[in-house]
């Protein structure tokens, strides 16, 4: 039970706000010297896992590539593509967007869609078109609202499809897990099944809630708009 006192270290690192990497580096060090690892030996197994995982470094590249779609006008892109659709409003692409994220999460391509590859230099802007088209320029509020929905559609289809795919590590951790400590016979299948149902209730409830955005966004405009008009009437009642 000592080696799971490196859970506590990393609950208790981001209960105060320390440096993640520190935290995680602290607590493997620490869970590695209790499991009877040598110094030398958990040195060596940080090295092997960051030389075998390309994904640690593969921000560098990925970064300056979006930086340089975005100064080249993907985004003026995208707001172009939407302006042409014109029976599509900022709820319905977002609707579309989750379905997509969690039917390719549940098939294994979890690196598809992300916050930065996909939401902020695609998803967002595309939104942010379809909901002026619809109601007129955005205030900061209402245009916050709609990027902050954006990046819920990619996390929740992400969050609930993933579970989906049997060979996910989260999926493979917990039959593991259940697996060594209850010796039980817990196959990745059974709990992918099992997974499917809340796939499902997460999109029916989040693509409502989606889906009413535009309701959302169809209010705020009224109440703008009618507080513009009644500036303007008071503003040309003081003139005369």
């Amino acid at each position: 039970m000592l080696v799971l006192l490196g859970i506590l270290i990393v609950v208790a690192g981001f209960a105060t706000k320390r440096n993640p990497l520190l935290i995680v580096g602290v607590a493997g060090v620490t869970t590695g010297l209790l499991g009877g690892l040598s110094p030398t030996a958990v040195l060596a197994a940080f090295g092997a896992g960051f030389a075998s995982s390309r994904s640690v470094s593969l921000f560098v590249v990925v970064l300056p590539v979006i930086g340089l779609l975005e100064r080249s006008g993907l985004q003026e892109q995208a707001r172009t593509l939407i302006g042409r659709l014109r029976g599509l409003s900022a709820g319905r692409l977002l609707t579309v967007y989750l379905v997509f994220r969690q039917l390719s999460a549940a098939l294994g391509l979890t690196s598809i869609g992300g916050p930065a590859q996909a939401v902020r230099p695609v998803v967002a802007p595309m939104a942010e078109a379809a909901a002026e088209r619809r109601h007129g320029t955005l205030t900061d509020r209402a245009r916050e609202r709609v990027r902050s929905y954006a990046a819920s559609a990619d996390t929740v289809g992400l969050f609930f499809g993933e579970d989906c795919f049997l060979a996910i590590g989260s999926v493979l951790l917990i039959t593991g897990f259940v697996n060594a400590t209850y010796h039980t016979h817990l196959e990745p299948a059974q709990l992918a099944m099992w997974a499917i149902p809340s796939a499902l209730c997460a999109a029916l409830i989040h693509g409502t809630r989606l889906l009413r955005l535009d309701h959302r966004l169809e209010r705020e405009s009224t109440v703008v708009n009618r507080q513009l008009a009644g500036s303007r009437r008071r503003s040309a009642q003081g003139a005369k």
